[in-house]
């Protein structure tokens, strides 16, 4: 059976389905509060910044994939108007049922379903954007998962990835100390769950960098890939075009 990493653990590959899902039903009811906590409200910055990149139109058709509690499908539907479509998925089901009932809260009907990003079960050239934002890490095959991202993409089409990345050499010590000895305990007092968030900070060390992450992009089919550094590369966006 093949392995793969789950934080800094080596497991088997179809173990770490199991272990990232046990890791979001934990935190779910949490998740955005402990978005809010742990970056200082930063996240609420990367996001708004990753819709403006975005470019969406009114009329567009959009996938918001690791979709979670609905941030930028909320964002995304207020561009698209009644014409456009914005399809919010998630592999968790925990995190998927919390971002439609907050949809659903602010009057927002939009199509959700729970959906693995290595299998997409939506027809080629479907999307005029696809996006993902702080779940391409916890992806087994990435691989595959950006090849399927390119697949449902029309010609022309734009992937955005908005993820941890690989942090500016100067702020490396400082990140560790923030990552290993305060995340989770606040992860512990918030969520009582201090062990989902250590897992947090060793995925991100084990996610690709910015450039590897880049060429990632092109092998999957993404002519033109444009890489982001924000807040000293703690997050970068990718933005990929389709050929």
């Amino acid at each position: 059976m093949s392995t793969t990493h789950f934080g800094f653990q080596t497991v088997d590959e179809q173990e770490k389905a199991q272990r990232v899902r046990g890791v979001f039903d934990s935190v779910a009811a949490k998740y955005d509060v402990m978005n809010d906590v742990m970056s200082m409200g930063l996240h609420r910055v990367w996001k708004a910044y990753t819709i403006a990149v975005a470019g969406v139109r009114e009329g567009h058709q959009v996938l918001d994939i690791a979709g979670g509690t609905g941030d930028l499908a909320r964002a995304f539907a207020k561009k698209v108007g009644a014409s456009g479509c914005v399809v919010h998925t998630d592999i968790n089901e925990s995190m998927l049922r919390v971002g439609r009932d907050r949809l659903l809260d602010e009057g927002l009907v939009l199509p959700t379903t729970i959906c693995d990003a290595e299998t997409l079960p939506f027809p080629s050239g479907r999307f005029d954007l696809v996006s993902v934002a702080f779940g391409l890490r916890n992806m087994t095959h990435k691989d595959r998962a950006l090849a399927e991202m390119c697949r449902v993409l029309k010609p022309g089409g734009k992937l955005l990835v908005l993820e941890f990345s690989k942090v500016a050499r100067p702020l490396e010590k400082l990140y560790d100390f923030y990552s290993f000895q305060v995340l989770p305990r606040m992860g512990q007092l918030i969520a009582r769950d201090a062990d989902s968030y250590r897992y947090l900070a060793e995925s991100i060390r084990m996610h690709p960098d910015q450039q590897t992450l880049k060429g990632m992009m092109k092998t999957a089919g993404f002519g033109h890939v444009d890489v982001h550094n924000l807040t000293g590369g703690i997050v970068a966006l990718h933005v990929g075009i389709k050929c």
